[in-house]
């Protein structure tokens, strides 16, 4: 039996998020799929984070067991040609020793790019948000220090979240802008449900001078998801990578380098 990690690639607007359904289309049903093929076996896959309906990855990270003898060449390209167009592995090795996509991570990081003009976008209405008032980014990347740290989150949860603790640890978070862009970028050990999309709505409202740059150290010390802001749609919400410790050699994402020292002890 051998573990295969992939790395994998998705536009989630014509998709139910990633968990498999019966009713809705999904990635995890379209990966399996593809992957049972080249395998002659029924394949099963587990992710290092799900996302919801209408979410995109620049870099998800998964991993399946199988008996199948197959080059990684087949498992990455051969895969692809039994994948629909919004799906595409662009990476696979073999797992060294007990690495587990969820478990063994130590840090996600996601991208949320809002489009900071007064008309929407024909070409990418489907992977930023266009909330079509003016941003003051450098006062959103100011409010945005206020969430680093290990904190309760429940502010910034859904009210439905499963979660057993609304604990996390943020590692870094930045707001810049890029021409027409205002891009939010984050990394936690781990995220809550729509605490992306939440925190989005916040800095937003603060950006565009509805709220004060004190509103989201008020919101944390709260805790309350129903004083909070509006959730920001899944459009702009990109999961962009996973970190993992050295030994299990998977190659990082450059971002990762902004990871203070304490989380990265398991290195």
């Amino acid at each position: 039996m051998k573990r295969i990690v992939l790395g994998i690639e998705y536009d989630g607007s014509r998709f139910f998020g990633w968990q498999w359904q019966i009713k809705h289309r999904n990635i995890q049903h379209e990966l399996q799929q593809a992957l049972s093929k080249i395998a002659q076996h029924p394949i099963t896959v587990q992710c290092a984070g799900r996302t919801d309906t209408g979410v995109h990855a620049t870099e998800q990270v998964v991993h399946f067991d199988t008996t199948s003898v197959r080059s990684l060449e087949a498992w990455h390209r051969g895969t692809n040609t039994y994948l629909p167009d919004d799906v595409r592995v662009i990476w696979a090795q073999e797992a060294i020793g007990d690495f587990h996509a969820r478990y063994s991570a130590i840090a996600r990081f996601y991208r949320y790019v809002i489009l900071n003009r007064n008309t929407s976008s024909a070409l990418n209405r489907q992977t930023t948000w266009c909330p079509v008032v003016p941003l003051d980014a450098e006062k959103m990347h100011h409010a945005a220090q206020s969430l680093l740290g290990h904190h309760d989150f429940s502010s910034y949860r859904a009210q439905g979240c499963q979660s057993k603790s609304p604990l996390r640890t943020m590692y870094f978070i930045d707001v810049h802008r890029e021409g027409e862009k205002v891009i939010i970028e984050l990394s936690a050990n781990a995220f809550l449900h729509h605490m992306v999309r939440n925190i989005a709505g916040v800095l937003i409202a603060i950006g565009s001078d509805k709220q004060p740059v004190s509103w989201t150290r008020e919101l944390l010390d709260v805790k309350n998801r129903q004083l909070g802001g509006v959730t920001a749609p899944s459009d702009g919400l990109h999961l962009a990578g996973v970190y993992y410790p050295e030994h299990y050699g998977i190659a990082k994402n450059p971002i990762f380098n902004k990871l203070p020292a304490d989380a990265r002890r398991y290195d």
